[in-house]
């Protein structure tokens, strides 16, 4: 599970960081508005939580950009505002649920888990992937960057598709193997790392950031 967590009191964030962490789950930090709505408009998140008080964007806006954006994106808003006129403001805004602080870490991490399977349900649903300016549109099988079209063969289009639904994860070549080619891994053969080479110079050759990264001894990864 992949979480990014917009809070600005650092000590907060630091705190539910770890314990986050110590679940077993990755979690990203922003301490602005601004920078959390980049992230979440580049990255995919299994949920987003969200201040309010936040510099920059408050979370209320944050959020109602992020469901316009991504509107099966689950969102929580964690916030000392304990109004119901705040609680009614949260889920005008879009947000899936509503924590006041102060709160138990074990809520906490029992309602991110709600979302996430709530979540997971729209999941089919999701029909463009993104890393940074580079999209994958599923239903129309195509793909830009920065605006620009990028043509792919049948294959390269598979092998861009599970590294961008793998993003920041490092995939092993027997990974590839068997969820893009449905064979077992030939140690003998380099055809794994030749379309990596296609792949590299369609989408990385002529932009900025590079994008497909090789992790020496163990596989290759996809990050913004």
């Amino acid at each position: 599970m992949k979480i990014l967590l917009v809070e600005d009191e650092v000590s907060l964030a630091s705190f539910i960081r770890k314990g986050i962490e110590s679940e077993g789950y990755e979690i990203e930090l922003a301490y602005d508005g601004l920078i959390g709505q980049r992230l979440a408009f580049i990255n995919l998140y299994d949920v987003i939580v969200l201040d309010i008080n936040l510099p920059h964007i408050n979370g209320f806006d944050l959020c109602r950009q992020i469901k316009q954006h991504a509107p099966h994106q689950a969102v929580l808003l964690l916030t000392a505002l304990d109004s119901l006129a705040d609680k009614e403001s949260g889920f005008g805004a879009g947000a899936d649920d509503y924590l006041v602080k102060p709160f138990e870490f074990r809520e906490l991490v029992l309602r991110i888990k709600a979302l996430a399977r709530r979540n997971s349900d729209f999941a089919g649903l999701k029909t463009v992937l993104r890393v940074a300016d580079l999209e994958l549109d599923t239903e129309a099988h195509s793909v830009t960057r920065a605006g620009k079209r990028i043509d792919l063969t049948a294959r390269e289009y598979a092998l861009l598709e599970y590294l961008m639904i793998n993003q920041g994860r490092t995939v092993s070549r027997v990974d590839i193997a068997e969820k893009v080619w449905d064979l077992h891994f030939d140690t003998n053969t380099n055809v794994i790392d030749v379309y990596i080479n296609y792949l590299r110079k369609k989408i990385d050759k002529e932009f900025s950031p590079k994008l497909l990264h090789t992790i020496v001894g163990m596989g290759y990864v996809l990050r913004g």
